[in-house]
């Protein structure tokens, strides 16, 4: 058993994989919720007036756009920056663009090539002795 303490408060609980005890993810998650709902209420909202509003630090609220569980819309005139390109986005860390750039690069890499044939051992064939 791993115990160790949590980031947020303190309290020792038991590890499985989350810096965070289970009584923070849950106020967490609460304050998430908290936030949508404000967007979705206020749509033109800037992210100061969120974080203001909702009393959840600004670096939270970009985090959590960041992993696309938050997005602004158009018409907030919020918008982060591609980590790529640097062109305006809503919510994720790639544009459109660049996403569709990286998936073609690994798709790439997977496709497979027969094998060039080689002239000489076209034409080779085996012999045997005494024939």
């Amino acid at each position: 058993m791993d115990v160790r303490n949590c980031r947020k408060c303190g309290n020792l609980f038991e590890f499985m994989g989350n810096p965070v005890c289970p009584n923070c993810v849950k106020q967490m998650e609460e304050k998430f919720l908290e936030v949508r709902q404000y967007i979705y209420d206020n749509p033109g909202a800037s992210m100061p007036m969120v974080s203001e509003e909702t009393d959840v630090p600004m670096q939270q609220i970009k985090k959590w756009v960041r992993e696309e569980r938050l997005s602004f819309s158009k018409d907030s005139n919020v918008s982060i920056q591609c980590e790529k390109c640097g062109r305006p986005i809503l919510t994720g860390r790639y544009c459109p663009g660049c996403k569709k750039n990286m998936a073609n690069s690994l798709n790439n890499l997977y496709v497979t090539t027969a094998p060039p044939k080689d002239k000489k051992s076209a034409g080779a064939k085996m012999r045997f002795l005494g024939e």
